[in-house]
């Protein structure tokens, strides 16, 4: 009886296996096949690995590039400012030299006053110039009085900060002197205007005055 059982029983298999393979599935194909895919799909992987780590290295480069290219046109940019500061000094100066003014006469010229970036901080421009050809050297100082309301209040602020009220920023030179000061207000002031007071050394009044609105 067994041994009819294991004749049927192979019988059966081999009927099995021979009608997969009549259907078209081969089992040693199908495995090679299996092998195959599973090779492509590492090599994929590593390849998108490999092009990730590319593309992540050419956004950077590309960054960098930007970031110098703005480098550039920022430095461009000052270098064009400062160019236009020289044309208009030069043409000041040479009017200046045609026209008959009195000798060591103090002004004050192209007095502006713009917003910084950072709230409550101003910039003050000015260049300040003697008349004549023989010009004595200036030693003094100049004073920024601000005129704010705040709080519904008017009131000043005097610069540099001093509780005496007599401190100057020191300034010396002898045909013309350009100038650059920073202010800093309280975020919540508004600036009226600016008051450019000069003082020649050891003087209490100051000896040219001239006041500029923001722009």
């Amino acid at each position: 009886m067994l041994p009819f059982l294991l004749a049927a029983l192979g019988f059966a298999w081999f009927a099995y296996d021979s009608g997969l393979e009549f259907a078209g599935f081969h089992r040693g194909e199908t495995r090679r096949e299996l092998t195959a895919l599973r090779a492509s799909l590492i090599r994929l992987t590593d390849e998108n690995v490999q092009l990730g780590r590319m593309v992540a290295q050419y956004q950077q480069q590309i960054q960098m590039e930007q970031g110098r290219s703005e480098e550039t046109v920022r430095q461009l940019k000052i270098l064009g400012d400062e160019k236009t500061r020289l044309q208009e000094d030069l043409n000041f100066f040479q009017n200046m030299t045609e026209t008959d003014g009195r000798e060591n006469e103090l002004a004050i010229h192209r007095l502006s006053l713009e917003h910084d970036k950072i709230p409550g901080e101003y910039r003050v421009r000015m260049l300040l110039a003697q008349g004549g050809q023989r010009a004595r050297e200036f030693n003094g100082g100049y004073q920024l009085v601000a005129t704010i309301v705040q709080n519904g209040h008017k009131t000043t602020v005097l610069f540099p900060q001093d509780v005496s009220g007599h401190a100057q920023f020191p300034l010396k030179f002898k045909y013309y002197q350009r100038l650059e000061q920073n202010i800093h207000l309280a975020p919540d002031a508004q600036l009226q205007n600016i008051q450019v007071r000069l003082f020649e050394q050891g003087a209490r009044e100051p000896s040219v005055r001239q006041s500029v609105n923001p722009a």
